[in-house]
């Protein structure tokens, strides 16, 4: 599937006269590079720059790899030198960070995340005379992150690390989430609040719930934008496989992507108000969650998976599947019954050679016998025959 996209990469780099070469290798031919920059599966891109090797884990479509590329072999760090330039940049970005200010311990700890996060974002600086007019900043120097059509400035003591801090503000604050994305909001530890709805269904229900998760994002923002990141999903396809479950549409499920634990409302959601209590709940303890990454859910995960994998082998082509795992239980099967004759059969020979041990012991009994008699008879006639010679001398000493 990547390959003609790559191609396509390729191609238009070229044309577009970028620094960046693209190239592909066979990482079983070359493995002592693949193991060298730590290569686990395929296909791996890897964009190399100096000494460093920054990793793509974006869609894998030309657009994005293209983007991915021009970000990351770009500079750290872009200058904004006038309010024209930021308002260009700004119309391009839904999320954009800008250090403001000289020199200072703040600024080299901005570089050095922008040096880690360059694979998600970009990086700004700017003078506080470029920025726009209704920004107003405590102090200088300063970190601003422009988005949802506000900003929101960086305070150490409440946000902590400035790092955390990027890797959490990098999203909007409300998403239209897929697979992809939940993968990526795993690394901010957020709580991540779903209205789980069809995009193609325009019923009053579908819109209500996605209307709710909204104004929540919008409106307490300030409560529990640390903790959760607000969106909705197009059907519940990923999200029923993701939790073993099968969720009717719409609905509601807030997903914990650090320990695969899912909250559902306990109570229909009719309101704003409903939502935010059900939010509290989940922050307080009180709200049930179920799911999990323990033994008894590894076993579960395990059986499902195999289950949907047999599954979409026989539904995607039933030959095939029929091959796949009728080949093996035949084969099995064939050596059970195997198994099973080998031992019938040696019973039966076993049986016939007690009872030809039996026959044989009873002619040896039966020659023992005739043996006993022949032996008495001979007694016999060995004492007839020393009488009889009595006898004789008897009668002779009679004479």
């Amino acid at each position: 599937k990547l390959e003609p996209v790559w191609n396509e990469v390729g191609i238009e780099m070229r044309n577009m006269g970028s620094p960046v070469k693209v190239g592909k290798m066979d990482a079983t031919s070359f493995s002592s590079i693949a193991s060298e920059f730590g290569v686990r599966g395929y296909p791996t891109i890897k964009l190399l720059k100096g000494d460093l090797a920054y990793n793509y884990r974006g869609p894998r479509t030309k657009d994005d790899i293209i983007e991915f590329a021009n970000r990351v072999a770009g500079p750290l760090i872009r200058p904004l030198p006038s309010q024209h330039m930021f308002d260009h940049v700004q119309k391009r970005h839904h999320v954009l960070f800008v250090y403001v200010g000289g020199e200072s311990p703040l600024k080299e700890k901005y570089i050095e995340v922008a040096s880690e996060l360059i694979v998600y974002t970009y990086f700004f600086s700017a003078s506080e005379d470029v920025l726009p007019e209704y920004v107003m900043l405590p102090e200088l120097p300063a970190v601003v992150v422009f988005k949802d059509g506000t900003y929101f400035v960086y305070d150490e003591y409440e946000d902590g690390d400035l790092s955390s801090w990027i890797n959490r503000e990098r999203f909007q604050g409300y998403l239209h989430v897929d697979g992809f994305t939940l993968y990526e909001l795993g690394d901010t530890g957020k709580l991540v609040a779903i209205a789980v709805i069809d995009d193609k269904n325009s019923s009053v229900e579908h819109t209500r719930l996605k209307s709710i998760i909204q104004e929540v994002a919008r409106d307490y923002r300030d409560h529990f934008h640390r903790d959760f990141q607000f969106g909705h999903m197009d059907g519940n396809d990923y999200i029923n496989s993701l939790l073993m479950d099968d969720l009717t549409i719409p609905t509601i499920v807030v997903l914990n992507t650090s320990n695969q634990q899912y909250f559902l409302p306990d109570r229909h959601i009719e309101n704003t108000e409903d939502m935010v209590q059900f939010i509290n709940n989940i922050l307080d303890g009180t709200a049930e969650a179920q799911g999990g990454d323990g033994l008894l859910q590894r076993i579960k995960r395990i059986i499902y998976d195999a289950k949907s994998t047999i599954v979409s082998v026989f539904k995607s082509s039933p030959l095939l599947g029929c091959f796949l795992f009728g080949l093996p239980l035949g084969v099995i099967s064939i050596m059970c019954y195997g198994i099973c004759t080998a031992d019938t059969d040696g019973g039966v020979d076993e049986h016939e050679a007690a009872k030809k041990e039996n026959g044989d012991r009873e002619l040896t009994d039966e020659g023992s016998e005739e043996e006993q008699e022949e032996e008495k008879n001979g007694k016999y006639t060995e004492l007839s025959d020393g009488e009889l010679k009595q006898k004789d001398i008897m009668e002779k000493k009679k004479d």
